[in-house]
């Protein structure tokens, strides 16, 4: 038999004439891990959902084989019945319900008379979360009052419930914090103990390397290569060079032509409270200052409060209680609402951009023009359709939108042209203040450096920008001056000739031990 659990040969899709996915080969040994990287739009989700009867049996050609037999799958329910069951990068959880509801979601255990038996239920749930290192976790309580990293690992206790045999996990730590990432590496090493096969996808270079037994790249619908722990180079610049096609020598492009100018973005003593709780104070006499041209970064844990004060700053989107006050070209503005916020040329891209950022049931040229439809293309409340359509292709280009057309459905889009999508729809507000809330989160390397030469050409233009990112490094490498916060306030700022790592978390940790 076989040393391979799955094989597929020649995988072609096409959407609307366009081939996503074209004479793609993919080989899967029994009992590891499998990383599948590519750019946004290389095919990657495309072809695991082609496995899973996403796309059914007969809308692609090429040939799935699965333990030595043909896969038809015309719907998930078909594959899942093989032991292959998929996790989507958006969680798959019903909010309001139980942990033990969760986990047996389409898969609930009933009596012979068709009841749910709710014992059998609870103990079975237990049991699931015990394999993936909740064994304390409450399996009563709602799934929404669990961290994302909680949630993620749910989502595997319930693919462990469906007797998997075949995992795939789509961007499984790309929402979560590196502790939290680091757990979930763990847990799949487990499970591979277990004799698990598993297919990850992800934009993160050093948990693929970490986790992965072998490396398949996807560029542009095509395979281009396969690589093999302990055989070939699994360094994070050899996989960058299979998924661009050439080298890059430097992630972070060089900001050159950048004048700094007098300060025109200032906030003083901001305080906010939690929204739900008014006695949890969440920051505390936050201040900070950007000038014209400058980048600054907002760098710390998760939880520090760097999104809380961005969108608390945004026109009150986050809390109560708020007072202090902010300045922007030297004059005092009370933002009391997002309407005041873009009218007083600030503008906030949101880390969420599914969520909060984007409408993707609408097309490309709406999702840019809508922040500044009021101001900038209507006219006694008449919209100038001309204008919004000159526009959005002017900006499509400016930034290099990979679509069709500016009609095209934003929900159709990769991750990477999605956030150049929401980048536009902020710059289109003529800001001279931009907070841009995890600029990168999920984009692959390639785009990431399109994301930072937009970054660069804002500066360039006497914009004040500021970046919170997760990623330490993205920080360092973008940034001319940053500000540490923790717990809900400053804890301490660097220059650029300062920024380290270790100086980083030097700040967080000094700053604990004062507070202990």
């Amino acid at each position: 038999m076989s040393d391979y659990i799955l094989e597929m040969n020649h995988i072609t899709k096409e959407f609307s004439g366009v081939k996503a996915l074209d004479d793609v080969n993919l080989k899967v040994k029994k009992g590891e891990v499998h990383a599948l990287c590519g750019e946004n739009g290389a095919g990657k989700s495309t072809l695991m959902n082609v496995l899973s009867g996403v796309y059914p049996y007969g809308t692609y050609s090429g040939d799935i084989v699965y333990k030595g037999e043909i896969g038809k799958f015309h719907k998930i329910k078909d594959s899942e019945a093989k032991g292959i069951v998929i996790i989507h990068q958006e969680l798959a959880l019903s909010p309001y319900m139980s942990v033990a509801e969760n986990v047996f979601l389409g898969n609930e255990q009933c009596s012979g008379k068709g009841v749910i038996d709710w014992t059998k239920t609870r103990a079975k749930a237990a049991e699931m979360l015990a394999k993936v290192g909740l064994e304390d976790e409450d399996v009563n309580v709602p799934v929404n009052s669990l961290g994302v990293g909680k949630q993620q690992l749910i989502e595997i206790a319930k693919a462990m419930a469906k007797d998997v045999e075949l995992l795939i996990l789509d961007e499984p730590t790309a929402a979560l914090n590196d502790e939290e990432s680091a757990k979930l590496l763990e847990i799949m090493l487990e499970l591979k103990k277990h004799g698990v096969t598993m297919i990850i996808i992800s934009h993160k270079l050093n948990e693929i390397s970490y986790v992965a037994d072998a490396i398949t790249v996807i560029r542009d619908g095509h395979t281009i290569e396969t690589l093999t722990k302990g055989v070939d180079d699994f360094s994070e610049d050899r996989i960058i060079k299979g998924m661009v096609g050439r080298e890059m020598t430097n992630r972070y492009p060089v900001r050159e032509g950048v004048t700094i100018g007098d300060t025109i973005f200032e906030v003083q003593n901001w305080n906010v409270y939690h929204p739900e709780d008014p006695n949890r104070q969440v920051l505390k006499d936050v201040n900070i200052k950007v000038k014209a041209g400058e980048v600054v970064g907002l760098a710390g844990l998760m939880g520090a409060g760097r999104t809380e004060f961005a969108m608390s700053v945004f026109g009150k989107s986050y809390g109560q209680k708020i007072s202090g006050t902010v300045k922007i070209n030297g004059k005092e503005v009370d933002l009391k609402d997002v309407r005041t916020a873009i009218d007083n040329k600030l503008a906030y891209v949101s880390e969420d951009r599914k969520g909060n950022g984007l409408v993707l049931i609408d097309d490309i040229k709406r999702n840019m023009t809508m922040a500044a439809l009021r101001n900038f293309f209507s006219k006694n409340g008449v919209v100038d359709a001309n204008e919004e359509i000159v526009k959005a292709e002017e900006y499509k280009k400016l930034i290099n939108v990979k679509a069709n057309s500016i009609d095209q459905t934003v929900g159709s889009l990769s991750g990477g042209n999605q956030q150049k999508v929401v980048l536009a729809k902020w710059m289109l507000t003529q800001p001279d203040v931009l907070i841009l809330d995890e600029p990168t989160r999920g984009i692959d390397v390639g785009a990431k450096y399109e994301i930072y030469c937009v970054i660069n050409d804002l500066a360039k233009a006497g914009k004040a920008v500021i970046i919170i990112s997760s990623e330490m490094p993205e920080i360092i490498g973008t940034c001319d001056r940053l500000y540490v916060i923790n717990e809900g306030h400053i804890a301490g700022e660097l220059a650029k000739e300062e920024m380290t790592q270790e100086k980083i978390m030097g700040c967080i940790m000094a700053d604990n031990r004062k507070g202990a």
